[in-house]
């Protein structure tokens, strides 16, 4: 697989507006949807990014792990996940899991609702 191939994963998180925090995520690979531990589902994953409602392009209100830092330390419940749903335990699946949910990531304020 090649860092230009499709992401064989995608990624929703549910809830949108000012509601983020009632979501869940809702993760497939290749259409087959994958299983998150209870915490894990309900939960932001922590990517980076600019989660500010007020100031989104902002860069002093970053928060979350790059792509490299994020797959390390994420690493070994990754892999169980993975192993648990027959998903090759490479970098580049780890890479376009981390992208897939990087595009849905979300923080508690970032949408306003509880302002």
């Amino acid at each position: 697989m090649t860092a230009s191939a499709a992401n064989p994963f995608s990624a929703k998180w549910t809830a949108t507006g000012n509601k983020l925090c009632l979501g869940k995520w809702e993760i497939s690979h290749l259409g087959k949807p994958l299983k998150l531990d209870t915490a894990r589902a309900e939960e932001d994953m922590g990517t980076y990014a600019i989660y500010s409602f007020i100031y989104p392009d902002d860069d002093i209100f970053a928060e979350g792990l790059k792509e490299d830092e994020w797959i390390i330390e994420n690493l070994d419940w990754l892999t169980q996940m993975f192993l648990a749903h027959d998903i090759p335990t490479d970098e580049a699946h780890f890479r376009f899991f981390y992208r897939a949910v990087n595009r849905q990531d979300w923080r508690c304020g970032s949408c306003g609702g509880c302002m």
